[in-house]
């Protein structure tokens, strides 16, 4: 024994005089090691909580993560790390949330490329020429797609961070041209408006209220599901900067009929002299319809369609945040959206609200034009339209249930409670939303806009990574949850308060505007 404690002392003299040695740099790892070898020969147990251990067996997990102040000292980024992931437990898995429009899915060559481009800023375009390229090559493939009559060899475009912002840019640019009309005519520009329906997502209301703009709502019915496009007329004026169309209404999934729209504003702009064009709102459906409904005109083919806008990251299957809109020449973009700005040692030309923005995303999207090509769009829209139909059907089996439309034509749809059914039911469509987020599923309830705000619906959204097999999961939780509820001897806490018209709020965002839920 006393052998073995002199060899270990001889040992540790050994290290002692290597380590006095050693360069300053290395004195105080060098230290740490020897002080860890001794303490470890004494305390194993102690050793291994130190050593193999850095994150639960830390102090840093026995105290509350910061919620209002920065903490005084740094933390290991192990131990960083796992605190933040751990945040993030407490939530639905993504290809769970069939509330969301956004893309949860890509392969991962798309998503290593994405993380590669991560720390690079879009505009910097003097020292990333080529992600500008990469943007302007994606805006030239959209438009063309959406049959661009423009012949420049780059066509009039702008990358946004989502359809949100395209949406405002196609906007303030029928705005532009209004006012300059104006001007020129020497008449008042101080009351625009624009005709949308109430079907709108609210970024139109945002739209409205930050450049202070009247937005003039067409009603939807069950009788009317989409914009009517003669009351759409009676609401313009010659303060009307343009009429807004969606594809793919977030409310609903249904298309709005451009081409009968294009029409009657044909005739309506002859008889009054007016020059009142289309913005097509496509966030969904500028991603749907050129693969899966190619011969539909609702796009650049049209005389008034002037612009177009769409989400990247909702069905162009790329990660948020992405947004493009096209327009249909360039004389339609007013130099005013046009920036230059001294940056870096260059002139830096852009349209956008906001200047820095990540380049991953475009990356990301010129990578899928590249993988998938138009056969492989195809594809996977129609696997999702075809998921998407066969749901509808199965759900418009279920007694308590009636699909809104007869229709899918967007891979998402809504249903409600048949009336005479809800008449008697002690359950209500919020109580089917809580039972399937047991379950990880997200699945909205809400309620529909003004002139139908009686009605609650639920809506899914079917994107790529939404499988037959995992829809039959859903619809068997749905069925399993139906029974439960139709066992119930009193009404739930949703009932009672829709008995006494009392208002009831879901708890899955809806991506609709700010009357949802009432």
């Amino acid at each position: 024994m006393r052998e073995a404690e002199h060899r270990l002392c001889f040992s540790q003299t050994v290290q002692v005089a290597r380590f006095m040695e050693s360069s300053k740099e290395n004195l105080f790892n060098q230290l740490y090691r020897i002080i860890l070898k001794i303490k470890g020969m004494n305390n194993v147990n102690e050793q291994r909580a130190t050593i193999e251990t850095p994150i639960f067996g830390s102090e840093k997990m026995r105290n509350s993560a910061p919620t209002e102040t920065i903490p005084m000292h740094p933390t290991s980024p192990e131990i960083a790390y796992q605190m933040v992931k751990d945040e993030t437990f407490p939530q639905t898995q993504p290809r769970l949330n069939l509330a969301t429009f956004v893309t949860t899915y890509m392969d991962d060559y798309a998503t290593k490329l994405m993380n590669e481009a991560i720390d690079i800023n879009y505009i910097d375009e003097t020292e990333y020429p080529r992600v500008a390229v990469m943007a302007a090559r994606c805006i030239n493939i959209m438009a063309n797609l959406w049959h661009s009559p423009e012949q420049a060899k780059w066509k009039a475009g702008a990358l946004a961070i989502g359809s949100s912002e395209a949406c405002m840019l196609g906007g303030v640019a029928a705005w532009l041209r209004w006012r300059a009309k104006r001007k020129a005519q020497g008449k008042p520009y101080d009351k625009p408006n624009f005709v949308i329906s109430t079907g709108f997502q609210v970024v139109w209301e945002k739209f409205a209220q930050l450049w202070q703009i009247e937005m003039r709502t067409v009603p939807l019915t069950l009788e009317k599901t989409t914009l009517d496009p003669q009351l759409a007329l009676s609401m313009c004026d010659e303060n009307t900067i343009c009429v807004v169309p969606i594809e793919g209404v977030t409310w609903t999934g249904l298309n709005d009929d451009v081409e009968a729209l294009d029409r009657a504003l044909e005739d309506y702009n002859a008889r009054t002299g007016y020059d009142i064009p289309i913005h097509v709102d496509a966030a969904s459906g500028g991603y749907i319809l050129p693969f899966l409904d190619p011969d539909k005109k609702w796009d650049f083919r049209l005389k008034w369609v002037l612009s177009i806008s769409t989400s990247g990251h909702k069905f162009g299957l790329v990660y948020p945040g992405l947004g493009w809109v096209v327009w249909k020449d360039k004389k339609y973009l007013p130099d005013e959206m046009s920036f230059s700005v001294n940056y870096l040692g260059a002139n830096i030309t852009q349209v956008g609200l906001n200047f820095s923005r990540p380049a991953a995303q475009i990356l990301g999207q010129y990578y899928q034009f590249i993988r998938l090509g138009f056969e492989g769009y195809k594809e996977i829209q129609s696997n999702s339209m075809d998921i998407a139909r066969y749901a509808h059907e199965q759900i418009g089996k279920m007694a308590p249930f009636e699909n809104y439309s007869d229709d899918v034509v967007n891979p998402l749809f809504i249903w409600y409670m048949k009336p005479e059914y809800d008449r008697t039911a002690k359950w209500t469509l919020y109580d089917l939303q809580a039972a399937l987020q047991q379950n990880g599923w997200m699945v909205p309830a809400y309620t529909l806009p003004n002139n139908l705000q009686n009605y609650v619906v639920m809506r899914i959204v079917f994107r790529q990574g939404m499988s037959r097999d995992m829809t039959d999961m859903l619809l068997t939780d749905m069925q399993n949850a139906i029974t439960e509820f139709e066992k119930l001897e009193y009404p739930t806490q949703t009932r009672v308060a829709q008995n006494k018209q009392q208002r009831v709020v879901g708890k899955v965002f809806t991506h609709t505007h700010v009357k949802a839920g009432r």
